[in-house]
């Protein structure tokens, strides 16, 4: 069986939001970048076989108006959107129901390794202690309030640092694995 993994990447403010008080990711691009550094993506892109993000993310991405930025196939977790626009019917599928049955849709389609993506999404599967790796881009600046990225929690999560490095000198990227408690089958 195809090992199984589910993966953040994803930028925060140095207070932790990934969204300010508006909605706006403007923050996103304070820091110049000429040739276009993607600080990771491509290669977490070449990693996963499909992407999972929640509504608000879903819409935020239409919003940008560049057509569909996605090759891997990409599902979208909401209990309220009954429909996707006929243009993207082909790139991306509705699923709803607690994340144990959405994974299991998900991995019954051959999709094992997946882009975790989207504040609340990522929230709950914390909260499910779902995630694997975290991939932290940190922006060196203070929104002072807006989307957080991490909420509470109903345990401690433990995570191992795995690297860290600087691009365009000021911005850091923490890649975090998760530490589980080796389970013994006697």
């Amino acid at each position: 069986m195809e090992k199984r993994e589910n993966i953040v990447f994803i930028a925060t403010s140095i207070d932790g939001y990934i969204a300010d008080k508006d909605g706006g990711i403007s923050y996103l691009e304070m820091i110049p970048n000429p040739e276009q550094n993607d600080m990771g993506y491509g290669k977490l892109m070449e990693k996963v076989d499909a992407l999972v993000m929640g509504r608000n993310t879903y819409e935020k991405v239409l919003s940008f108006g560049i057509g569909w930025p996605y090759t891997k196939p990409v599902y979208i977790l909401s209990n309220t959107l009954e429909s996707v626009p006929q243009q993207f019917q082909d790139k991306v599928e509705l699923v709803k129901g607690n994340l144990e049955e959405v994974l299991e849709q998900i991995h019954a389609k051959g999709h094992h390794k997946l882009y975790i993506d989207g504040g609340k999404v990522i929230q709950q599967f914390l909260c499910e202690d779902l995630i694997d790796e975290m991939i932290l881009t940190t922006i060196p600046i203070l929104l002072g309030g807006g989307v957080p990225l991490f909420a509470q929690l109903p345990k401690e999560l433990s995570f191992e640092l795995k690297e860290s490095k600087v691009f365009l000198g000021e911005v850091t990227r923490r890649t975090y694995i998760r530490k589980r408690e080796l389970k013994n089958d006697s």
